[in-house]
């Protein structure tokens, strides 16, 4: 887009690509900034608050048809302090009016719309506003001309009802219980599943369809544990089915956000980091289950998008792949059948009819303006690789304008892809993940940790300033004990324990149990939000639970075990009355509940019998478990004390098991370990 006659508003000194994306509109944009708030205060305005991210389509539609409109941003001008905030960069805040939009109209997403006062309570909210109202919806002109009258007319209502709305969710948010969850929980969270579970296309609910990949993660674990059948068909069935539709890319790799249909089919085309790092995880522990070469297929194919596309030259990944280009969303992914033809001559028939490409398209793309049918690359009933075909076809697509990228590398999300990557670099024995999240993970520790060794979330261009929030800590840690698992290097094994401390003092509530989504010493918002819930991604106090019984487990240190029987009071009743939304929690909860190993091996990594031990336990898929190993000198004994007592026997590397708190004779021979195990 040409600039050059156009005059910047205040984001155009941000580091977001989403803010900068508004830097060049009409509104007077500003960032999330006190300036901001007093100079709404000063001036007696209303503030309005507009969340988005860079890959949201509805927040490109909603800019073209608003924000970049003369007449919509001369009323906001006029009467309203307007703000940006790129939800990613600031979850905290979009936390907070998120929950407020999702208890005044029962949903939310994203563009979020909030209209609040100079003290950032919310009055009135909502989501996606076209320009004009349509069929009973406000439009922008008409919404922002009634919120400046009632701010005249009826200033003291709106003033005493953003601060009613504001207590509510203070008592919302610290309401609390003291019980503990029992067994039966895990049953009723798999019923739950099954019960919305789609056995002729895989997957949960209906259209739109995501892949939940927490969702999967549990289901194996409840095979494990129950050796109930339909959990892994569950899981199998919704994995291969993604692999077949077209929310997979057949072409370039990696999984878009979401499927619009029931079938996978035809999907929103963004691409998030997150997806991939917990699909990644999925896939690896499908096949250390299984031992299907399918699901190691997929993870090598991830991790070749991964490396091809959202990998920064200094080892960080970046956030997500726009869905549009062209102002077109999926144009990037979509072909024509002369195009096809015409680029695979006489293989084109062949891949057209596997992959069900069709003359004028095989789905309906429809408009205010027209109809259109496109292709999207799809498959009904088997999977037929065609790589010479796909390489023509990729080198063809990269010629294209390529979808935005938020190159932005945020400390969470890496954190999960850390993780994956070191869990599918154990299973594989692959040394190439192992060092993709060495790389990630030293970027973080280098670019994303103050000297006072506390975390930020995000960076920019050469810039760090935003403060770590929960899941900054609770993901990158889970990454940090994955990764030590992978390479057996005790620096990891001590971050993990110092961050985790970190987390305790300045996270917790220490009233209540559970962790703050923000530090004591952060930024004072509105509210002060405790997020539980597994959404798209799973929570920060669920993953923080799973760490502190892993710690718990390596350390023997009581204080992570209580901070984890805490947390699981406090989100017990919501756990209770709705396990389906907290599946990983669940999994986490599975460690402590059902049967978990702790293997201590003693000997030299290097060594061919430990590595022969390291062989057969990374066949096993056993999830509730820790491995430590103790070398010659190493300062594993300074975290784990009671391994000072523990050496080799008749100089041979030797495992020692432990399995619900009681322990087996030590061994040297490799193949009794898989005895031991299952």
């Amino acid at each position: 887009m040409n600039h050059a006659s156009k005059k910047p508003n205040k984001l155009i000194s941000e580091k977001s690509p989403y803010l900068l994306q508004h830097a060049y509109n009409p509104v007077n944009w500003y960032p999330w900034s006190e300036e901001a708030f007093k100079k709404a205060q000063s001036e007696n305005k209303p503030v309005f608050l507009s969340i988005g991210y860079s890959s949201c389509h509805w927040c490109h539609v909603m800019e073209k048809e608003s924000f970049e409109d003369e007449e919509v941003a001369a009323l906001l001008n006029d009467s309203f302090i307007s703000i940006k905030v790129d939800r990613e960069e600031r979850p905290d805040i979009d936390h907070v009016y998120m929950a407020f939009c999702q208890a005044m109209t029962g949903s939310g997403g994203w563009p979020l719309s909030i209209f609040m006062t100079s003290d950032k309570k919310p009055f009135y909210c909502g989501t996606y506003f076209s320009k004009h109202t349509h069929f009973g919806r406000i439009g922008m002109i008409e919404l922002v001309q009634k919120i400046k009258e009632l701010w005249v007319t009826e200033n003291k209502k709106l003033l005493e009802s953003a601060s009613e709305v504001t207590v509510l969710l203070e008592k919302i948010d610290t309401s609390f219980s003291s019980s503990e969850l029992e067994a039966s929980v895990f049953n009723i969270a798999f019923k739950e599943l099954e019960n919305i579970y789609d056995d002729e296309n895989g997957g949960f609910g209906n259209a739109p369809k995501f892949p939940s990949p927490h969702n999967l993660l549990f289901l194996l674990r409840y095979f494990k544990q129950t050796k109930n059948i339909k959990a892994l068909e569950m899981v199998e069935k919704t994995l291969e089915s993604m692999c077949l539709g077209g929310i997979w890319d057949h072409v370039g790799f990696g999984f878009h956000r979401y499927s619009t249909d029931s079938q996978w089919i035809l999907p929103h085309f963004e691409k998030m980091l997150y997806d991939q790092a917990m699909l990644l995880m999925a896939f690896t522990e499908a096949f250390q289950l299984t031992g299907k070469n399918f699901y190691k297929d997929i993870v090598n194919k991830i991790v070749t998008y991964l490396k091809n596309e959202m990998r920064s030259n200094d080892g960080g990944f970046f956030s997500a792949e726009d869905a549009d280009s062209e102002g077109e969303e999926g144009k990037f992914y979509l072909w024509t059948k002369k195009e096809v033809e015409e680029l695979l001559q006489t293989d084109a028939e062949m891949f057209s009819k596997t992959y069900n490409i069709e003359k004028d398209g095989n789905f309906l793309e429809e408009s205010t303006k027209q109809k259109t049918r496109k292709n999207v690359l799809y498959l009904k009933d088997r999977f037929i690789e065609s790589e010479e075909s796909r390489q023509k076809l990729y080198s063809f697509r990269n010629k294209r304008v390529h979808p935005n990228k938020d190159d932005k590398i945020l400390t969470d999300w890496n954190g999960l892809l850390i993780a994956a990557l070191s869990k599918a670099a154990f299973v594989f024995n692959d040394d190439e993940y192992k060092n993709l999240a060495i790389d990630a993970c030293e970027f973080i520790l280098k670019n994303l940790r103050c000297q006072d060794e506390k975390l930020l979330h995000s960076y920019r261009d050469g810039k760090s300033q935003v403060m770590g929030n929960l899941d900054d800590y609770a993901f990158f840690v889970w990454g940090l004990l994955d990764l030590y698992e992978s390479t057996y290097d005790l620096k990891y094994l001590k971050i993990a324990t110092i961050l985790t401390n970190d987390l305790l003092q300045r996270f917790s509530d220490k009233e209540h149990g559970g962790f703050y989504f923000t530090p004591h010493d952060g930024e004072k918002l509105v509210i002060r939000k405790k997020v539980f819930y597994d959404g798209a991604i799973p929570s920060g106090n669920s993953v923080a639970m799973l760490n502190l019984i892993r710690l718990w487990k390596i350390t023997s240190n009581q204080s992570f075990q209580m901070y984890a029987i805490e947390l699981q009071k406090a989100v017990s009743n919501q756990v209770a009355n709705y396990p389906l939304g907290f599946t990983f929690f669940l999994s986490a909860l599975d460690f402590l509940f059902n049967p978990n190993i702790e293997l201590i091996i003693v000997g030299n990594k290097e060594s061919h019998d430990t590595n022969l031990m390291f062989e057969m336990i990374r066949k096993v898929y056993f999830p509730n478990k820790i491995i430590l190993l103790k070398e010659n000198q190493n300062d594993l004994v300074k975290i784990a004390p009671y391994v000072s007592a523990y050496s080799c026997i008749g100089g041979k590397a030797t495992v020692y098991i432990c399995k619900d708190m009681k322990c087996n004779e030590p061994i040297t021979e490799s193949q009794k370990i898989t005895e031991l195990l299952l």
